[in-house]
C-alpha cells in the first residue's frame, strides 16, 4: 500500500483549504523522525538549547515550555514556504469542517505575504464578499490588533468566530492611499459549490466557487438541469466559471475535469517521497457530448481551479479566457499529531497533462482579458499570485511557459457575454 494511501488521502489545494487530509500515517512518521534523527546537527541543536535557555530565564515574562516549543514549530513550518503551518487541535477542526463545505467565519480564502495577510479570493456570498473585500487586498489589522508577527493560523482563529460577532478588517488596497477599515459580521459559510442557468437556448453557465467532497456530483446534477431545460436536451456550448475560486479538493477538481474528457491524464503530482507521485487519468463519457466550452478564469482562480484550466487547456478541450490564474502549484499534506493538532506540510508539485508545472507561474488564458475595467480591481492593479507570496517554492520546469462572481445578468457581465459570444463562434465555425 502505497504512503499517501496508507494515510487515507483526501487531496486538497488553496491556501487555507489546499491540503491533503490524511488520517493514519503517523508510524510512518515516527519512524522517519527516527531515521533523521541520527543526523540532527549537534552544533545547531546546542544553539537551539541555549536560545531556549536564555528565553527562560531572562524573557520580561514568565513563557512556559510548551509554548516555547509550539512556537519553535510554527516557525519551523511557517519559514518553509506560505502554505505549510502548524495546527492545534482547535485549527485541525476548523480544517475539518471548512473541507465539509460549512464553517464559521468571514468567507475569505488568505495567504501571508511580508507578515501581512492577503486575500486570495472572497468566496461567493458570505460576509467577506458582501462587504467588498477583493483579491489582493492586504489586511494589516484585526480589530485593531496589528497582524504583523502573526502566523497565518493565528490570524485565522482570530477571524474566525461566534456568528453574529463582529470583526473589524483594516485594509490596505493598492489603488487606495490610506488604509481604510471594513466592518463584517462573522456567519456559518455555507459554499454552494457549484450554480448553473440557461444564458440563452442552447448555452448552459455554470458558476464553481471552491472545489468540495460533492462539488463533482454537484456538477452533473448541474448539467442535467442544464439539459432538461433546453428543448433538445443536448446543450450547444458551456460556459464553466472558476474566477475567484480559490481551490479546494483535489479529488474534487479531478472529477470536474473528468466530467468532459474522455480519456488521457487530468493531473500528475511529484516530490521527494517516491510513493507522493500520483497520476489522475479520465474515464470513459463526455457530460455534455463534445459541446464546445470556455472556462473563465482571473487572479483569484487558484489551485484546484488551475488543474481544471490546465487540464482542459492541455487536452484542447476548452478555451481558457480571462487573466493569468495565480499560481499555486503544490500540494500540502495534513499529517496528524498525537497532541489532537497536525501539520500542513508541502509534500509535492502538480502539473499539467503536458507537464507544465503552474507554481508561481499560472494558467495562461487562451484568450486574454487584461484590460477590461470590469475585470480589474482598480487602476493597473494585478490581484496577488502565489509568487508575490514570501518563500514560494519555485517553478522547476524550465519549459513551462475583477471579480468573477456568479452576475445577476449577463449584460453586467462582460467576460461572459464574451465567453457566449465564442461559443457561438465555435458553432458557426463547426457546421
Amino acid at each position: 500500500m502505497s504512503f499517501l494511501r496508507k494515510m487515507l488521502p483526501v487531496l486538497l489545494l488553496g491556501t487555507i483549504l489546499g491540503v491533503l487530509l490524511s488520517i493514519g500515517g503517523n508510524v510512518l512518521a515516527e519512524k522517519e523522525a527516527a531515521k533523521n534523527a541520527a543526523s540532527l546537527p549537534l552544533e545547531d541543536l546546542r544553539a537551539f538549547s541555549e536560545i531556549f535557555g536564555q528565553i527562560k530565564s531572562a524573557y520580561v515574562e514568565e513563557v512556559s515550555d510548551h509554548d516555547l516549543l509550539e512556537n519553535a514549530i510554527k516557525g519551523m513550518l511557517s519559514g518553509l514556504d506560505p502554505h505549510s503551518s502548524y495546527l492545534d487541535e482547535k485549527a485541525f477542526k476548523d480544517l475539518q469542517e471548512g473541507t465539509r463545505g460549512e464553517f464559521g467565519g468571514l468567507g475569505i480564502e488568505v495567504g501571508m505575504e511580508d507578515g501581512f495577510i492577503k486575500i486570495v479570493a472572497p468566496i461567493d456570498d458570505t460576509p467577506a464578499f458582501r462587504a467588498g473585500v477583493q483579491s489582493g487586498d492586504l489586511v494589516i489589522r484585526l480589530d485593531g490588533k496589528p497582524v504583523k508577527g502573526m502566523s497565518l493560523s493565528d490570524a485565522v482563529k482570530i477571524m474566525r468566530g461566534k456568528p453574529g460577532t463582529d470583526i473589524v478588517l483594516t485594509i490596505v488596497r493598492e489603488e487606495g492611499n490610506m488604509p481604510f477599515k471594513v466592518k463584517i459580521t462573522r456567519a456559518i459559510i455555507k459554499v454552494v459549490s457549484v450554480k448553473q442557468r440557461m444564458l440563452e437556448p442552447g448555452y448552459g453557465y455554470v458558476r464553481i466557487a471552491s472545489f468540495q467532497s460533492r462539488t463533482g456530483a454537484s456538477l452533473n446534477e448541474a448539467l442535467d438541469k442544464l439539459k432538461k431545460e433546453n428543448k433538445d436536451d443536448v446543450l450547444k456550448g458551456l460556459v464553466l466559471d472558476l474566477r475567484n475560486n480559490p481551490g479546494g479538493l483535489l479529488n474534487a477538481a479531478v472529477a470536474v475535469s473528468d466530467a468532459f474528457l474522455t480519456s488521457g491524464l487530468i493531473v500528475y503530482t511529484e516530490g521527494r517521497v517516491e510513493n507522493s507521485k500520483m497520476r489522475f487519468k479520465a474515464k470513459p463519457g463526455d457530460s455534455i457530448k463534445g459541446a464546445p466550452i470556455v472556462v473563465l478564469i482571473n487572479g483569484g482562480s487558484a489551485s484546484a481551479s488551475e488543474i481544471v484550466a490546465g487540464a482542459l487547456q492541455d487536452q484542447k478541450r476548452a478555451v481558457i479566457m480571462g487573466q493569468q490564474s495565480f499560481g499555486k502549484g503544490s500540494v500540502q499534506t495534513v499529517l496528524p499529531n498525537n497532541n489532537g493538532g497536525a501539520i500542513k506540510l508541502t509534500t509535492a508539485r502538480y502539473f499539467t497533462p503536458a507537464g507544465r508545472s503552474i507554481q508561481a507561474k499560472g494558467i495562461t488564458p487562451d484568450v486574454a482579458l487584461t484590460k477590461l475595467k470590469l475585470e480589474k480591481i482598480g487602476g493597473d492593479f494585478e490581484p496577488v499570485k502565489e509568487s508575490d507570496l514570501g518563500k514560494h517554492l519555485e517553478n522547476t520546469d524550465d519549459k513551462a511557459e475583477s471579480k468573477g462572481a456568479d452576475a445577476n445578468g449577463i449584460e453586467k457581465d462582460y467576460p461572459l457575454n464574451e465567453a457566449l459570444n465564442l461559443l457561438k463562434g465555435i458553432n458557426i465555425l463547426n457546421k
